[in-house]
């Protein structure tokens, strides 16, 4: 019998719902449904809150080969959820761009490096759109490590297009806007998190 089987056998047997179940093991419903249909494994930790809350040794619950199967799945969530987290610390790190003199500004006649908040030299409407763009960015990367913390892959894979999406404005904005540095520094940032997010994959 397979795992799928003996889940539902052993929920059945207690006369509780997908819901209950879900209640008691916290998780989803839609992850219990999951289980239950074939179409995936829990997690070791919810694996192990299976075993306890059935009273039945991990063992009884799966074979050799499922077990394999888990392991696997386990790890590509893992390097799932890393990769999330350190696309959400990139993002965050453009608030460096706040601080750090990226920026190139006309004084004289010699052009010198400043930061955001001290660029002075171009026009209202282009330095707010620089701080929108930012500011975005890194509360995207803060949403991301939040949204890391939790199951939930949908919000996931949307704060990480989000994410890509801000890298790209951003770029095309500052190298359009002659500030080639902040360019080169969020042109970076992509490359990087496309390199893991394809690792990842």
């Amino acid at each position: 019998m397979e795992f799928n089987e003996k889940l539902q056998k052993l929920r059945i047997s207690r006369n509780m719902t997908q819901e209950e179940l879900a209640e008691q093991l916290y998780v989803s419903r839609a992850a219990i449904s999951k289980w239950e249909s074939g179409r995936g494994y829990p997690n070791i930790d919810s694996l192990k809150a299976i075993s306890k809350h059935f009273n039945v040794t991990i063992d009884e619950l799966i074979c050799g080969e499922e077990m394999v199967s888990l392991a696997e799945e386990d790890i590509k969530e893992t390097n799932k959820r890393h990769t999330e987290l350190i696309c959400g610390v990139l993002d965050c790190l453009m608030v460096l761009l706040f601080f750090i003199p990226v920026f190139g500004q006309q004084e004289a006649n010699e052009i010198i490096s400043v930061s955001l908040m001290s660029l002075t030299n171009i026009s209202k409407w282009l330095k707010v759109s620089f701080v929108i763009v930012v500011s975005i960015t890194v509360l995207n990367g803060f949403s991301a490590i939040i949204i890391s913390n939790f199951d939930k892959p949908v919000w996931s894979r949307h704060r990480l297009a989000s994410g890509v999406i801000l890298l790209i404005i951003g770029n095309s904005l500052f190298v359009l806007a002659r500030q080639p540095y902040a360019g080169v520094l969020y042109l970076s940032i992509l490359i990087i998190k496309g390199f893991l997010l394809v690792k990842s994959k």
